[in-house]
């Protein structure tokens, strides 16, 4: 049988003759040539360095512009979340700012509230549903008390009025406030029965004596802590059927003011407590007239 033999083949660049003409180069590109013990004449197999040039260029502007895309889905990412985030908080800002009651009116309370029957140099405030999220909800009963006619309602900030945890709250609210810049400011602050007991629908009496109430409920009343000497009176007042419990506070440290007068009282699943605060120049002026709001305050 006949044994094949094979020649080793080795390649080479081939460029034309230094000697050459200019035109004679340009016509005859690189060529590849194959030696082997075959003739010379075999053919050679030109190959073009202007494509494989051009090949690196194209894939290296592919791969530029493919990262150029995404680094622009990239910024475009983060410049919506920035923008999400900021939207968030401007909408957190209005929440927590806004009134979610019936709008406050920072006029006179005079030019709309009704004159007090029992003495008409003042005005009577009667809440009802409109007026607050508790009372919609069915939370609080209504209540109301007079006022002089220069006093303006102010606002409550959303997070302080319930409106986010009615119907079922955990801890108390703020209802209302007005105030009077010469003479003190009032508010209403509600707080769940069960916060204070598990017996539903307990009286004031079955939570506990007046001075047990107000170790609960004082730091509504200052607006940070109460300690207990700065507890001067307490007293028990009957309305019908219905039993309060009234103090009189010197608080120096509180942010309400240095003088606080409280009234408080528990109805269906809520205790309501009536704060008058006055700073001591107000106080001076006005001592008389915030106990007769006080004791206009009824559920």
């Amino acid at each position: 049988m006949a044994t094949a033999s094979v020649t080793p083949i080795s390649y080479k660049f081939s460029t034309p003759n230094s000697s050459s003409s200019s035109s004679s180069s340009r016509s005859h590109p690189p060529t590849l040539v194959l030696n082997s013990s075959y003739s010379s004449s075999e053919p050679q197999l030109p190959i073009s360095t202007t494509s494989t040039t051009s090949s690196s260029s194209s894939i290296k502007l592919s791969t530029s512009s493919t990262v150029n895309h995404q680094i622009a889905i990239a910024a475009g990412r983060r410049e919506l979340i920035i923008g999400g985030i900021a939207l968030i908080s401007i909408n957190l800002w209005k929440e927590l700012t806004s009134i979610p009651i019936s709008e406050a009116r920072e006029v006179a309370v005079g030019s709309y509230l009704p004159p007090s029957p029992s003495d008409p140099s003042f005005v009577i405030f009667k809440a009802s549903s409109k007026d607050t999220p508790a009372l919609r909800a069915g939370n609080v009963q209504p209540y109301e008390f007079i006022l002089p006619p220069s006093w303006k309602q102010t606002r409550v900030a959303n997070i302080l009025s319930g409106n986010y945890c009615q119907p079922k709250c955990a801890e108390p609210w703020v209802e209302v406030k007005f105030e009077d810049e010469k003479q003190g400011k009032v508010q209403v602050v509600a707080s769940p029965l069960i916060r204070l007991t598990n017996k539903p629908n307990a009286t004031i009496e079955e939570i506990g004596s007046p001075e047990k109430l107000i170790a609960s409920l004082g730091p509504f009343v200052t607006g940070n802590t109460l300690d207990p000497d700065e507890l001067l009176e307490t007293s028990i007042e009957k309305q019908g059927d219905q039993t309060y419990y009234k103090y009189v506070l010197e608080t120096p440290f509180a942010l309400t003011g240095t003088h606080n007068l409280a009234k408080a009282t528990a109805k269906g699943n809520t205790v309501i407590l009536f704060v008058a605060s006055a700073n001591d120049k107000q106080w001076q002026a006005s001592q008389k007239t915030l106990k007769t709001i006080l004791d206009s305050f009824q559920v």
